[in-house]
């Protein structure tokens, strides 16, 4: 069963830029493999990616779980990952950029919720699936939203506020209203040279152990153990993004790095929707003036705080970066779209990498 969409023009105020100036970035007209009619299925279960029960997220045949490294923080969201390639197709490997997926290409995103975590294997609320799908002319966008009763996700088009609870690990009991993003929404976190465009599957985020059901291989392994990808180098020339969180293994600066590329960069780089504002966030950016050190804002405004520059290395303070990923104020806060709440401990990371830094 499918259902006709018709998808209104947009027009107006719709996604602001990363600048202070906030100039906006119109987008007059979302459509869907190009038409602005299109039939596509109305609920998950038409796609056929997993099993029944549905919610249990079990992946049907030639459905590939995956993970990243470094994940976007979506108000506290998990997040699970899976991808599925056309039949006899393969993704070519990119050294710097997310691969190179042929058209065809399914990648599925389910975010939820644990709702105590102080337990193992507790119950959990799923919010949405998002699908990017790579067609002909590009990468378009669909979600679905699921129902209460935890049987469906059922096609969202204009999006939606769901509030939703839960205990985290040190048993406190939060809240938000998940925001289930428009159309709209979804291009301005995903474009690239004005185009639609995946975030999170480069061979820097895949480069990590994944258990597939008992076995532990590195995902870029298995995926070209699989003749999901063209070509893989020796293991010790594939780089990988820090894990942002892990203090083990991990250098403060290459941590702080990876939490800045994945949340900040799909827009602060050369080819994004901010690159006006000449703060490239990629880990791979080698020049501090331009990740923000000793740099002034592109045009003054509210979102500075009244600070004079992006980062002031051993004062976070006085860093407009860290006044704008501390703040849950619309007109101030980083990034712009896909939270509500405070990143707290992405925060902390930030503001002890700055803390460190030594002044110039």
């Amino acid at each position: 069963m499918s259902v006709r969409i018709v998808l209104f023009l947009f027009s107006g105020i719709l996604i602001w830029s990363c600048s202070n100036k906030k100039k906006p970035l119109v987008i007059e007209e979302v459509s869907l493999v190009g038409s602005a009619e299109l039939d596509v299925p109305k609920s998950l279960s038409e796609w056929g990616l997993f099993e029944q029960p549905l919610n249990e997220l079990n992946p049907t045949e030639g459905v590939i779980p995956y993970d990243l490294n470094s994940p976007l923080f979506s108000d506290y969201s998990q997040k699970a990952r899976f991808v599925k390639l056309p039949e006899g197709a393969t993704a070519k490997y990119n050294q710097t950029e997310v691969l190179g997926f042929p058209e065809g290409t399914l990648l599925i995103k389910n975010f939820y919720y644990e709702l105590n975590q102080t337990v193992s294997n507790g119950e959990r609320k799923l919010m949405e699936t998002r699908l990017l799908i790579h067609e002909a002319n590009g990468w378009n966008a669909l979600t679905y939203v699921w129902n209460e009763e935890q049987t469906e996700a059922n096609l969202e088009i204009a999006g939606r506020t769901i509030p939703v609870s839960w205990t985290n690990k040190e048993g406190v009991l939060k809240n938000v209203n998940y925001s289930v993003p428009n159309l709209v929404q979804c291009k301005g976190c995903h474009e690239r040279s004005a185009k639609m465009s995946p975030i999170g599957p480069s061979a820097r985020q895949l480069n990590k152990h994944f258990d597939y059901g008992g076995e532990s291989t590195n995902q870029l392994t298995k995926w070209h153990e699989l003749n999901l990808l063209d070509s893989l180098p020796d293991q010790d020339e594939i780089p990988k993004l820090a894990q942002w969180d892990d203090e083990q293994t991990e250098t403060l600066d290459a941590r702080a790095r990876a939490w800045l590329e994945i949340n900040c960069a799909h827009c602060h780089r050369a080819d994004g929707p901010a690159k006006n504002t000449g703060l490239h966030l990629l880990a791979s950016e080698q020049d501090l003036y331009r990740v923000g050190v000793g740099k002034p804002p592109v045009a003054a405004g509210r979102g500075s705080g009244g600070l004079k520059f992006g980062i002031v290395p051993g004062n976070p303070e006085s860093s407009i970066l860290l006044h704008r990923i501390a703040s849950d104020d619309p007109g101030v806060m980083m990034p712009e779209l896909g939270r509500k709440l405070e990143h707290e401990e992405g925060v902390a990371l930030i503001r002890d990498w700055i803390a460190e830094m030594k002044p110039l």
